[in-house]
């Protein structure tokens, strides 16, 4: 190979890249069927070999999904939340083109005891607020959220209109974000919990709970529940 000359990518990562391509361009939706393997490798030159592993790569991946006798279609995608860039739930369904709406279950403001008082680095008798949110992607819960708020911090929490706005949206402007911490484990879904998204009892959820500073305190402490089946926890690093 000679200098500067980009070396030739396999034939079947070619394929892959390709069917990728597509799917970002929405040739093929959620549910439809992608080119046959024989097609693919007319198109393409190849032996149906080299196009099954780029069809086997990507149903591992769950890009796609294969039906017995049936043929290769577009897998149902599971919505991803946000992990190390704090960005509203409202924000990220938008931009999958999709109406977020929500279900305001419960506000209240509350004089801290312990644990919280411990959590929020507060004295006995620190107000707090508390809401219990259902967010839905085009009807569909996907996050059920837990939220306390210190209310020294953000006083005008329970004026909200949370049907029209976010938790998030109103606290990064109240209480502009100065750090964060958070840890996610897999837990089975109450009864209550269940209901609230809409699952079964005992369906596995991924679980985030989320703890935002601002100006030197504690401003929230969330905890969000994400069905298992409908949604996955994604994030990125950019080292500098």
């Amino acid at each position: 190979m000679g200098p500067g000359k980009k070396p030739t990518l396999p034939r079947y990562l070619q394929i892959k890249n390709y069917l990728l391509e597509q799917l970002s361009k929405g040739k093929w939706k959620e549910g439809e069927a992608v080119p046959p393997e024989e097609a693919l490798a007319r198109q393409f030159g190849v032996s149906r070999m080299t196009v099954n592993r780029a069809v086997r790569e990507l149903t591992h991946e769950q890009v796609l999904t294969r039906v017995q006798g049936s043929g290769t279609y577009v897998a149902k995608r599971k919505y991803q939340a946000t992990l190390i860039a704090i960005k509203s739930i409202a924000d990220e369904v938008r931009d999958r083109g999709h109406v977020h709406s929500s279900r305001v279950h419960g506000l209240e403001s509350i004089r801290a005891q312990d644990p919280l008082t411990h959590q929020f680095e507060v004295g006995p008798g620190h107000l707090l607020f508390r809401s219990l949110i259902v967010h839905l992607d085009n009807g569909v819960p996907i996050q059920f959220e837990d939220r306390w708020v210190n209310a020294a911090l953000a006083p005008d929490y329970l004026k909200q209109d949370f049907s029209v706005t976010t938790p998030n949206e109103y606290l990064m402007a109240a209480a502009p974000l100065q750090g964060v911490s958070y840890c996610v484990e897999a837990l089975s879904a109450s009864q209550e919990i269940a209901a609230l998204l809409d699952i079964a009892e005992n369906e596995p959820c991924l679980v985030l709970r989320r703890k935002t500073l601002s100006q030197g305190q504690v401003a929230s402490i969330a905890t969000m529940w994400y069905p298992g089946s409908r949604y996955q926890l994604a994030g990125e690093f950019q080292s500098r």
